[in-house]
Formats: structure tokens, C-alpha cells, sequence
């Protein structure tokens, strides 16, 4: 079936072709008569037709779309995320652009590249890591940048983010509070503010209290569950102490631990209690049920999508920065550890 075009609506209607289209915009319908108004919209509406909304944008100089970047579309995290995003815009008429990094300069580079070209009015980053500043200060040359869930320290971009140094002081004290002493963490990708800022606050909550965290050299390439099994198998081929306690920094990563420690016979919480972070739907459905940090998605989405409207409207406006506090979930996989006999 042939696509309905304007001249469609407008012969149907009896009018001029510019006759119809300026009954449709709604900047310039009341440059025509109301009946002929009613009678366009009618035959429109019988015929099915749907205007080019990014070609009738770019002539009223704005196209009412936003692009959101995240680093992994698969990570459950990100899609309250998305959703507190997304629901802002909807009720101010705005839609959004989804695109995926999967944590890569090149392609972080690409996407901003091809947001612009599409003439999107702002865009909010979710994936953002360490070197990723200069691309997305070029961009923000042409369109307002948004930093969530991860900033970029003195790059002078907003962010609105989650006090990851202040969970992973959290998840520190909880384990502290049950008794344990040997107490390791298994990092998420270096590089990237959310998982660096997880571990200085476990680690150092740690040393005031007079331990010392255990950690691999090594740290997760991408925060999956994949990565989680792995490192969790190189800390049990470790020789020397075992821990009793073991934070990972996402619950992906929790997940992939808890597989690992099955595959050699070890249980949580009897012999390793596990906290997760970011209490994605999951956690209080897994055997255990997994401890967790729990990272307020839907609202960080919302006031990053307020973020970015505000510059929207006005690019001059300061750049603000916003941290949401944390809050820990305990449950059986740190609740059930009774300790050592």
C-alpha cells in the first residue's frame, strides 16, 4: 500500500496542499479558517496520514527528540533507568533516541556523531567512562550533555549520579556489623566514576575499622555476570586465605559469583555471604536471595530528563550536579552467615 502523502489529505479535503499543511501544524493553524481546519484533520485522521515530524521540526528550527546513551542495553539496571527518562519526556511531547556503547570509545564517539547529524536537542549519557571527555565536550558544542548514573570528575559536564562512595561505605559496615573479618571485593571495570567510588568507599570504610580489603589485581572487563564467575574462580584458586564475605559491584557480578562458588561446592550464606549492588528485580529472587545496595533508577532517570530540558530551554543555565543517596537491602545472603565454627 502506497504511503498517504500530504496532497492525499489535501484533495480529499478540497484544499490547497499548503492549505493543509498549515491546518496540521499547530504553530499555524490559526492562520486558517476553522471549518477548513476541522475538514483536514478529518481527512487526515480517515486516511491514516502521518506527517514527517523530524522535516516539519527542522523547520521550526527543533526536532522534539532527546538522545539517551547507555553503555549495555543488556544490564537490568539500566532500564528503570530509562524508563524515569522516558516517562518525563512523554509528558512534555518529547521522544528519545536509544543508542548502545558496550563501554567503547570508538563507538561512544560514533553514536554522539550520529545523534547530532539526527538534530536531537539534548542528550543524556549513561555509559560514560575515563577518556571519554573530549568527544563529549565537542558534542556538547552542539547540543546540551547529561551525565547519569556515571560523571566524569572535573570535566564540568551535569551529572546526576548515585553516592557510590557512601554504598560501598555501606556494604563495608554491613559486613562489619555480622562479624566478619576476612572480607574481599571484586571490582567492576577501572575506569568508569561508579565502580571506582565503590571500592575507595569499601576499602577505606575497611581500613578505619583496621582491615584490609582482599582484591585481585585484576578487575572485570565489563560488569556481567560472566565477568563475576571469572573473578570469583581466580580469588577461590588463590592460595592462602579464604573470605567469609565478598562484595561485588554489581549484581551481575554477585550473580556470576554465587554460580562459582556452587561449581566448587561452597555455599552462601553458610560458607560466603555475597552483597550485590544496584538491587535490580532479581536479587530478591535468587537462592539467597542476594544483599544489595539499592540504586533509585526511575528517579535518577527523572531528574536527569529534567536536567536536560532545563538546558533545553536554556543552554546558559549552571551546570548542576546531583548525588542520590543510597540505601542497603539486606537479605539472606549476608542475614543467613552464622559465623565460623
Amino acid at each position: 500500500m502506497a504511503r498517504v502523502t500530504l496532497k492525499d489529505v489535501a484533495d480529499r479535503a478540497g484544499v490547497h496542499a499548503s492549505t493543509a499543511s498549515r491546518a496540521l501544524d499547530p504553530e499555524k493553524g490559526s492562520m486558517v479558517h476553522a471549518e477548513t481546519v476541522a475538514r483536514v484533520r478529518a481527512a487526515a485522521e480517515e486516511l491514516g496520514y502521518q506527517g514527517h515530524a523530524i522535516a516539519s521540526g527542522l523547520r521550526r528550527g527543533h526536532t522534539s527528540t532527546l538522545g539517551i546513551v547507555v553503555a549495555d542495553l543488556g544490564n537490568p539496571f539500566i532500564a528503570p533507568v530509562v524508563r524515569g527518562i522516558e516517562n518525563h519526556l512523554e509528558g512534555r511531547g518529547l521522544m528519545a533516541l536509544i543508542a548502545e556503547t558496550r563501554d567503547d570509545h570508538g563507538r561512544m564517539a560514533r553514536v554522539l556523531n550520529n545523534l547530532a547529524a539526527r538534530r536531537v536537542e539534548a542528550v543524556i549519557v549513561t555509559g560514560a567512562r575515563r577518556g571519554d571527555e573530549q568527544v563529549l565536550r565537542k558534542a556538547q558544542r552542539q547540543m546540551p550533555i547529561v551525565l547519569a548514573v556515571r560523571h566524569l570528575p572535573g570535566s564540568g559536564i551535569p551529572a546526576i549520579t548515585h553516592d557510590d562512595e557512601r554504598g560501598g561505605r555501606l556494604a563495608a559496615e554491613h559486613l562489619l556489623e555480622h562479624g566478619h573479618q576476612r572480607i574481599a571485593q571484586l571490582c567492576g571495570p577501572r575506569g568508569i566514576s561508579s565502580f571506582d567510588e565503590r571500592a575507595s568507599g569499601f576499602r577505606n570504610r575497611l581500613r578505619t575499622a583496621g582491615l584490609e580489603v582482599i582484591e585481585l589485581e585484576d578487575a572485570a572487563q565489563h560488569p556481567t555476570l560472566a565477568e563475576g564467575r571469572r573473578l570469583m574462580e581466580r580469588m577461590l584458586a588463590q592460595r592462602g586465605v579464604v573470605p567469609t564475605a565478598i562484595f561485588a559491584h554489581n549484581d551481575l557480578m554477585a550473580f556470576g559469583a554465587l554460580q562459582a562458588l556452587a561449581g566448587q561446592g561452597r555455599s552462601c550464606p553458610e560458607d560466603v555471604a555475597m552483597i550485590g549492588y544496584n538491587d535490580t528485580p532479581m536479587t530478591a529472587f535468587t537462592q539467597p536471595p542476594i544483599t544489595t545496595v539499592r540504586l533509585p533508577g526511575y528517579e535518577l532517570g527523572r531528574m536527569a530528563s529534567d536536567t536536560a530540558v532545563v538546558l533545553m530551554e536554556d543552554w546558559e543555565q549552571p551546570r548542576s550536579t546531583l548525588s542520590l543517596p543510597p540505601v542497603l537491602v539486606p537479605r539472606h545472603s549476608t542475614l543467613g552467615w552464622r559465623g565460623e565454627t
